[in-house]
């Protein structure tokens, strides 16, 4: 009677430990490093510090070119998501933004935004250059790809993301929220750090993480599967030793 105090302890242990485990946010959030797309790769990702929104990219010193791949969820189910540029300031106004929403027969389309300020969004050309743009849409996610021309010798590019609740009958996007998220999806992207010839980890300025990435491979979009299979191991251990008491 003395010795099975001590084990129902730890198996009480073992469940808090479990559960804890289970219901933890890193059990849930995915991050760039578990997302791959279907014949293309990028060697850079960032988890961006708002919206729940990542960035690929890969910059190409040899034609001042970035590549990206934007992925983020709409506010609600026929909404939009959208990356810029900015090429005079850090936020909005003056953005040359890919802004991703669903046509009326469900294919996800791609238009291209000159921003000259916040009370002027009209569809317009960039005031750089654009190619190989397409756009995707799985599982309530959106993503944007693009290459983009950056200016010769830039070291560094402000970038802006956003998300919105839908578009109306033309098409036109209605506005965002004004949450905090809303307002602080920005940031200034390191390009001279990120470039091709580096095989280093990075960083961008802003309260998102960086790394680079290697693989990619085939299939859609993936997410959660590298963080969660590692608390998934975790968990088995700790159930093997509830169960071995």
């Amino acid at each position: 009677m003395a010795s099975s105090l001590p084990l129902s302890l730890l198996q009480i242990s073992c469940i808090f430990l479990l559960l804890a485990l289970l219901i933890s946010p890193a059990a849930q959030a995915a991050t760039c490093n578990s997302q791959t797309f279907k014949n293309k790769l990028y060697s850079n990702c960032s988890d961006l510090p708002a919206l729940s929104s990542y960035l690929h990219w890969t910059y190409d010193r040899s034609n001042s070119s970035l590549s990206i791949a934007f992925v983020a969820a709409p506010a609600k189910t026929d909404g939009w998501v959208a990356w810029a540029i900015n090429p005079t300031a850090e936020k909005m106004a003056g953005s040359q933004a890919l802004l991703a929403h669903q046509t009326a027969n469900g294919t996800p389309t791609v238009t291209t935004y000159n921003i000259s300020a916040y009370n002027s969004i009209i569809p317009g050309k960039l005031s750089f250059d654009v190619w190989d743009v397409s756009a995707e849409f799985s599982s309530g996610t959106f993503m944007i790809f693009a290459t983009v021309k950056v200016p010769k010798g830039a070291v560094s590019v402000n970038h802006v993301w956003q998300v919105g609740p839908g578009v109306n009958t033309t098409g036109f996007p209605e506005k965002h929220d004004f949450s905090p998220a809303n307002l602080r999806s920005y940031e200034t992207l390191s390009l001279v750090a990120n470039a091709t010839t580096n095989s280093t980890t990075n960083t961008t300025t802003g309260g998102g993480s960086t790394t680079n990435t290697t693989g990619g491979g085939s299939g859609a979009l993936r997410t959660g599967s590298g963080g969660n299979m590692g608390l998934f191991s975790v968990s088995l251990l700790v159930l093997g030793a509830l169960i071995a008491f």
